[in-house]
């Protein structure tokens, strides 16, 4: 025991030094491969980030198959791990799904990645695969060959053939789940959302977000749970809440006209700065409560 507490407070100590607060955040984050030791919480925000007592899910449940297993990402917060079982249950019964395919959730301390994601550090961020999972036997090997499937024309304007009332009536569920905040989905799939909903069940769409590179899975964001008074909630913007809240109006068609060909503009006499992205976060950049997260053994 002894040797423990020196041990833990020479930890505390590296921690406070300024060369470990300069430290990639993501290096450190990403070289954890198990969960801390605390109880489930999270801290800051779901683009700056980390998160304790983080579960992960199996690789192979009743109604679900993780993927991509080699990233060590499918860790989250139990509420997460929650709702990944409620809708693939759900999922399991519409017809040609068995379950879901799941992507990435986060690492096992969350944190900025490696590559990939800026957001997903909190544990509370969830890809969904939009290829149906019809068979849930697959090996490892096979999840990492396979690829999920396209939803999005060519043009970018509509979705294709692959889009189907499935992934409405899932994409229905998951918006009505109480936990969860926002689905990101590629633009045109909000669109065609917006075109099959009926004037009294509209109000679910407002969590559904259009966003560009989502067009292979749809991207489920939960609300900070009640154990993590330290996790900063999102505020919806004005075109969010547009249109009663449905986000069902003219500036959605922005993503299908204006954003694919952006009007020519003058350049700026200085360019902006460059933004600090998550993956060139360093420790100081995060809440405090990540040196701690990362160091417990």
């Amino acid at each position: 025991m002894i040797r423990r507490l020196i041990a833990l407070t020479a930890t505390i100590a590296a921690l406070a030094t300024p060369t470990f607060a300069q430290q990639k955040a993501n290096q450190l984050f990403g070289a954890a491969r198990s969960a801390s030791p605390h109880q489930p919480a999270a801290f800051g925000s779901y683009s700056r980030g980390c998160a304790s007592g983080l579960v992960q899910l199996p690789e192979t449940g009743p109604t679900w198959q993780a993927m991509r297993l080699s990233r060590n990402r499918n860790w989250g917060h139990p509420d997460a791990i929650r709702f990944i079982q409620r809708l693939s249950e759900f999922a399991a019964l519409q017809p040609g799904w068995n379950g879901l395919y799941i992507g990435d959730i986060s690492q096992p301390r969350g944190g900025p990645m490696l590559s990939g994601h800026a957001s997903h550090q909190l544990g509370l961020d969830i890809d969904i695969w939009m290829r149906p999972a019809n068979n849930l036997q697959l090996s490892r090997q096979q999840r990492e060959n396979i690829s999920s499937i396209n939803v999005r024309s060519a043009d970018q304007r509509s979705v294709n053939g692959n889009y189907s009332e499935v992934h409405r009536v899932i994409l229905q569920s998951a918006a009505m789940d109480p936990a969860v905040d926002r689905i990101f989905v590629t633009p045109p799939v909000k669109i065609a959302l917006c075109q099959s909903a009926t004037s009294r069940d509209k109000n679910w769409l407002q969590k559904i977000r259009p966003l560009y590179g989502h067009n292979y899975h749809f991207h489920v964001r939960l609300k900070c749970p009640k154990d993590s008074p330290a996790c900063q909630t999102q505020t919806p913007s004005v075109r969010e809440l547009s249109n009663g809240g449905s986000g069902c109006d003219e500036t959605l068609m922005w993503w299908v006209t204006d954003y694919l060909n952006p009007p020519k503009q003058t350049q700026p006499s200085k360019p902006a700065p460059k933004k600090k992205g998550a993956r060139d976060f360093v420790m100081a950049d995060l809440p405090q409560q990540c040196s701690a997260v990362l160091a417990a053994r």
